[in-house]
């Protein structure tokens, strides 16, 4: 089964999909080693991997890479930010076709204008609802297999308010996508409501001292959400970890051992490669040496 089929098969199964947020395939291998059904490969993070800030200013070449290195690294669905598309509905449909190329399960794409922003920062900018909806039924033609997901985001909400994100979502829906992203939701009372208004599977983005106020993922689960992803867990533990071990080692301080090189490389699948190191040797000849 494809990663897009499988895709397909948790989202139908009525419980919440919990992706969090990889930026490489460390991260991605931690997140299926942990054992969550899907990954999520945040924009923002990818990003921040290539030293910018998440101001649109990743080519799409350079996304699509990052996502099939992640999504060629493990054995559960990625789902993939491909930001605005990046250009208009031609270049969605490259675009669709080169994640979908690339093994990925879902992405998302959203109405703001090019470059964009993260969805939780401030004077964001939207295309034309008519514009956003020609890039969802371009998404939606372009992919070759229909497991493939087509997630349309809209950051309307931030803009010309809920109603008008509640209004582009439900038209991408009937448009060709498969689920809706009503991005930063900035009430409890608007983060319950979205999955009621919208005709669709939903999709909450669980960012932290975002726009959206915390809320746990079983009262989002029984608001309705599909899917719920938490794109910036590891990239800040990873930052904070960092400037831990970096700032105790300023002050010569070690810190305890956790692991051999050994160890960590059985996380990357070391013993499948010590096995193959053998394996295509004729045994025969093998054995007389």
């Amino acid at each position: 089964m494809s990663n897009a089929a499988n895709f397909r098969n948790l989202l139908s199964s009525g419980k919440m999909i919990v992706a969090p947020g990889a930026i490489d395939c460390i991260t991605g291998r931690a997140i299926a080693q942990a054992g969550f059904s899907a990954a999520y490969m945040t924009g923002a993070g990818t990003s921040a991997t290539l030293g910018y800030p998440d101001y649109g200013l990743i080519t799409m070449s350079e996304m699509v890479g990052n996502a099939g290195r992640i999504a060629n690294s493990i054995d559960i669905p990625l789902i993939s930010d491909s930001d605005t598309g990046f250009g208009n509905e031609l270049n969605v449909f490259r675009t669709v076709q080169e994640f979908e190329r690339a093994g990925v399960a879902a992405i998302h794409i959203e109405d703001q204008v090019f470059p964009k922003k993260c969805g939780h920062l401030d004077n964001k900018e939207l295309v034309s609802r008519e514009d956003f909806i020609a890039k969802i039924r371009a998404a939606s033609a372009a992919r070759k297999s229909r497991d493939f997901c087509i997630i349309a985001r809209t950051d309307s909400r931030a803009v010309a308010g809920l109603d008008e994100a509640v209004e582009r979502a439900n038209a991408a829906l009937v448009n060709g996508a498969d689920v809706a992203f009503v991005e930063a939701p900035q009430t409890m009372e608007e983060i319950e409501s979205v999955p009621k208004r919208v005709n669709g599977p939903c999709l909450l983005n669980v960012v932290r001292g975002g726009k959206t106020p915390e809320i746990d993922l079983d009262v989002a689960e029984r608001m309705g959400y599909a899917i719920a992803i938490v794109p910036g867990l590891l990239l800040g533990g990873i930052i904070q970890t960092c400037d831990r071990l970096l700032g105790d080692l300023k002050q010569g301080k070690f810190p305890p051992v956790t692991g051999s090189p050994g160890k960590t490389f059985a996380r990357f699948g070391a013993a499948e490669w010590d096995e193959r190191r053998t394996a295509f040797r004729d045994p025969i000849k093998a054995a007389a040496e």
